[in-house]
């Protein structure tokens, strides 16, 4: 049985005082979790250890990393190697978010490198994809989230996803004003595990989880949680108030 999954991205956001108190709020408040949920924070990587300290004390708060180089060491200032999250207790990350896609031009070729060496080193990959507006409007969003997981995922073997969790982000729906309905949600996630069906076959393809990432509330997370292949969310702007994120965990069933 696949996992529901609510991770928090926090971004480039919180203060040292800021990240601990969100830390602590979320593991006084979280209690213990079914076994079939898990809940993650990413918060960004100067925050890792004092993250991770704080939440050794929650029975159900993991914490994963915005992002890993593809190199296990070497003259890169500035980046984190997977030996470096794994020295930390951090044993997941994401890869290829869209600001790390648009800003940092990360194409599939690259976040093919990255997953290999996320998951050589025992890390979990939560795989980010999804279309923008201009791909959405003109009717090529379907091959084109096709094309990010074949490029960067499908050299795997069928047993290696027992490590990737993947996370669809409609970039045009983030941060827009533009929103994307739980039909539309539930139309690309059932078009996701169609195309893993297709390469991997219906029981891998139906143990990984799809998280959805366009913009999830506590007032539309019921309904989008609700759909048959969307299992969790990515959260952003509302994983940084425990009030709202605790709200959409509890939107989890």
């Amino acid at each position: 049985m696949r996992k529901k999954i609510v991770a928090g991205n926090w971004k480039m956001n919180l203060d040292k005082n800021q990240a601990l108190a969100l830390t602590n709020d979320l593991v006084d408040t979280l209690g213990d979790l079914p076994e079939h949920q898990r809940v993650m924070v990413c918060p960004p990587s100067i925050h890792l250890s004092s993250v991770v300290e704080v939440a050794s004390g929650s029975k159900g708060l993991e914490v994963g990393g915005q992002n890993m180089h593809q190199a296990g060491s070497g003259a890169y200032t500035g980046e984190i190697s997977g030996a470096m999250l794994k020295s930390y207790g951090v044993n997941s990350v994401l890869l290829g978010h869209s600001e790390r896609r648009a800003y940092f031009h990360e194409d599939n070729s690259l976040l093919r490198e990255k997953v290999d060496a996320a998951l050589a080193m025992g890390i979990e990959v939560i795989y980010c994809f999804g279309e923008i507006l201009e791909e959405r409007e003109n009717e090529t969003h379907f091959d084109v989230v096709s094309s990010q997981l074949k490029e960067a995922l499908f050299h795997l073997e069928a047993s290696q996803w027992n490590g990737v969790v993947l996370a669809y982000e409609p970039v045009w729906a983030i941060g827009t004003g533009r929103t994307a309905s739980p039909e539309q949600a539930q139309e690309m996630h059932a078009h996701i595990r169609s195309v893993l069906t297709d390469t991997y076959g219906t029981e891998c393809a139906d143990g990984v989880s799809i998280l959805y990432g366009g913009s999830v509330k506590p007032d539309n997370a019921k309904e989008i949680f609700s759909q048959p292949d969307v299992d969790g969310g990515l959260i952003g702007g509302a994983s940084l108030k425990t009030e709202d994120f605790m709200a959409i965990v509890a939107a989890m069933s």
